[in-house]
């Protein structure tokens, strides 16, 4: 509803269709995309996509059209997402932290400074956002981060280290859970800030991943100054932030690559592919192959159902989470095993998906946490004993609680 009562006009299918079709192609049955990057450090398609789509708002539908939306209502944000699976949106792996992440954040906690400065670049492509959450002693037990932040005049001064950074070699720009206050227990004494990546005294380390990305890095920081500006979200307060970015994570925030079939057609691409190169042929194969299809379609309605009921992701998402998981673990198993023999060699198709598979289950949340989650959060089941929230995260920090 608009203003005074009013309804609120709602794009038809045919009207996205022809908005969409001037700046980016259809989904053919010759369309091949990677999917979270694998594979891939192709950064140019993605960017061209985004700046192609950032004065319509066809990246980020709901967000503002200031900042490079559209003021999508959730029903034609929905329309629009459904649409786009007939065309052939790059693989947006480097992006999806600024559009998927922090966007959400920065419009739930930022300034009208912060906004202005960060959101459209972000929906343009013109830069990249890193994660920077986890540590050697903090990772599914996040909010044990340790990199300190110290106040200083208008300024505070990072130092420590962060490992499993996503996308930190390419970033302009981080977003770094930080300890301010190691007095207060572990999830009270954290706040959250934005820094450059090139700032004096921060450094990346690529590591290599057995599907052969160097998409994972370690970052340090010694003695890295942000100025308080660069602070997101109040003092102590980087515990709620951060809760917003992985609500946003787990919903899957952001639209690029993947899965998708053209225009008219009923099959996904990775089902065509198999039909196509004939392993269709063995029942058994054809059997959990429709299973996993059919799982994936009731994951879809479920997620699509749980985000209109929510109007934002709550945790309800890790749901999502453990179902887009499930999915591409079954379709990369299932193409590797269709090939057989010849399945196992890396020059096959689907070789990087199988390799890639595995880290599902652990990058963005481990599978086990997510369960903790949905029992504790969504039915309602007793929580683990935890003893460690009221006390000093310094005497909490290693397990022990003096």
């Amino acid at each position: 509803m608009g203003a005074f009562g009013r309804v609120r006009y709602v794009l038809t299918d045919d009207e996205i269709r022809t908005a969409l079709d001037p700046i980016i192609e259809c989904r053919t049955a010759d369309t091949k995309l990677t999917t979270m990057g694998a594979g891939s450090d192709a950064l140019e398609p993605g960017r061209r996509w985004l700046a192609a789509a950032v004065e319509g708002g066809w990246a980020k539908p709901t967000w503002p059209a200031r900042y490079g939306g559209r003021d999508a209502s959730a029903q034609e944000d929905a329309a629009i997402g459904r649409i786009m699976r007939e065309y052939a949106v790059p693989d947006l792996y480097a992006y999806m932290i600024g559009l998927g992440m922090v966007g959400p954040a920065l419009l739930a906690h930022g300034t009208d400074a912060q906004r202005d400065r960060w959101l459209r670049p972000i929906a343009s492509g013109e830069e990249i956002w890193c994660q920077m959450f986890s540590e050697p002693e903090a990772g599914s037990d996040l909010a044990n981060v340790g990199l300190g932040a110290d106040a200083d005049g208008e300024e505070w001064i990072l130092s420590g280290q962060k490992v499993w950074t996503s996308r930190a070699m390419w970033a302009a720009w981080g977003i770094v859970l930080a300890r301010t206050d190691p007095e207060a227990p572990k999830h009270k004494g954290l706040t959250m800030f934005a820094i450059p990546m090139d700032a004096p005294g921060l450094e990346v380390r690529p590591l290599v991943q057995m599907n052969g990305d160097e998409h994972f890095s370690e970052v340090f920081m010694d003695e890295c100054r942000v100025p308080d500006s660069g602070r997101v979200g109040e003092v102590g307060e980087g515990w709620r932030v951060a809760m917003t970015i992985l609500a946003h994570e787990r919903a899957g925030g952001s639209r690029g690559g993947g899965e998708g079939k053209a225009k008219e057609s009923l099959v996904p691409r990775w089902l065509s592919d198999a039909v196509g190169d004939g392993h269709t042929a063995d029942p058994v194969w054809l059997e959990r192959a429709m299973e996993a299809h059919t799982f994936d379609q009731v994951a879809s309605w479920t997620s699509q159902r749980a985000a209109a009921a929510a109007g934002s992701p709550g945790p309800a998402g890790s749901g999502n989470k453990l179902r887009s998981v499930r999915t591409y673990k079954q379709r990369a198993w299932l193409t590797t095993e269709a090939q057989g023999p010849h399945g196992m060699l890396t020059d096959t198709h689907g070789h990087i998906e199988l390799m890639t598979a595995p880290s599902m289950s652990i990058r963005g949340g481990t599978d086990e946490i997510q369960r903790n989650i949905v029992g504790e959060r969504v039915l309602g089941l007793a929580g683990e004993p935890r003893l460690d929230r009221e006390v000093p995260w310094k005497n909490s920090r290693k397990g022990l609680i003096q």
